[in-house]
C-alpha cells in the first residue's frame, strides 16, 4: 500500500534529494517549500497523509509552530529533519507531539528507516470507528457492531488500500497493486471483490456508508 508523505522542506536541493529517495522506495510525496501552502493542502484533507516530514527554518512560519498547528488538526505522525539538532530544540519538539526527529545532515537511507519504524508504531495502536464498522489493521480484523466480519485476504488489503486513501478516489489499477493479483486482473474481478466486501460490511450501493463507486476510476472509502 502506498504511503503519501507531507514534505516541508525550504532547501531546494534538500528537497529533491528527499523526494527522490522516497520515490525511489515507493512512497507518495506532496513537496512545500511555503510552510503556509501545505497547511492549506494539510486542510483540505489532513487523513490524505501518513506523515510529515518537517524542516524547522521556514520562511514566514517557525517549524514548532507548523508543527502546533498540524497537531491541532489531526494526530499524524511528524519527522523533524532539521539543522537545529541540539538537545533543547529535541525536547521541544517532543514536548510538542513529534514521532521522530532527525539532526541534518543525515543519509537519506536513514529517514526511510525512521518512517517505516513511525508507520509500524501507528499500525499498531491505531484502529478506525466509521459509523458501526471498527477497523483493526494491525491485526486485519473488522467488526460491524462488535461482530467480527470474515473478510478474504483480498477483501481485506482493498478495504485497508482505500481507508488509507480515504475520501480519495482509488482506481482499479492501485487496488490490483494493494491486493498483489496479478497485472492482468480484470476490472470485473475487482468489482466482484468490492461487492462480496460491501455485502460483508452492510454497505448498500445505491445508498453507499462506507464504499462509493466512482465512474471511469474505481473506488473511494467515504465513512
Amino acid at each position: 500500500m502506498t504511503k503519501t508523505v507531507l514534505l516541508i522542506e525550504d532547501d531546494p536541493q534538500m528537497q529533491r534529494l528527499i523526494c527522490d529517495y522516497l520515490t525511489e522506495f515507493d512512497y507518495g510525496v506532496d513537496a512545500f517549500e511555503d510552510p503556509r501552502e501545505a497547511l492549506k493542502r494539510f486542510d483540505r484533507n489532513p487523513r490524505a497523509f501518513d506523515v510529515v516530514i518537517l524542516d524547522l527554518m521556514l520562511p514566514h512560519m517557525d517549524g514548532f509552530d507548523v508543527c502546533r498547528k498540524i497537531k491541532e488538526r489531526h494526530d499524524v505522525p511528524i519527522i523533524i529533519s532539521s539543522a537545529r539538532g541540539d538537545i533543547g530544540n529535541k525536547i521541544h519538539g517532543f514536548e510538542l507531539g513529534i514521532d521522530d526527529y532527525l539532526a541534518k545532515p543525515y543519509e537519506p537511507r536513514e529517514l526511510i528507516l525512521r518512517i517505516e519504524a513511525v508507520l509500524r508504531r501507528q499500525g499498531r495502536s491505531e484502529k478506525f470507528q466509521v459509523g458501526d464498522l471498527t477497523i483493526d489493521p494491525a491485526n486485519r480484523e473488522v467488526k460491524v457492531e462488535d461482530f467480527i466480519v470474515s473478510l478474504t485476504p483480498i477483501e481485506m488489503d482493498l478495504l485497508l488500500c482505500m481507508l488509507q486513501k480515504r475520501g480519495h478516489a482509488v482506481s482499479r489499477e492501485q487496488l490490483i497493486q494493494a491486493a498483489s493479483l496479478p497485472p492482468d486482473t480484470r476490472n470485473r474481478t475487482i468489482d466482484m471483490h468490492i461487492s462480496n466486501l460491501r455485502h460483508k460490511i452492510g454497505d448498500d450501493p445505491k445508498n453507499p456508508k462506507y464504499i462509493r463507486s466512482q465512474w471511469g476510476i474505481g473506488y473511494k472509502f467515504i465513512g
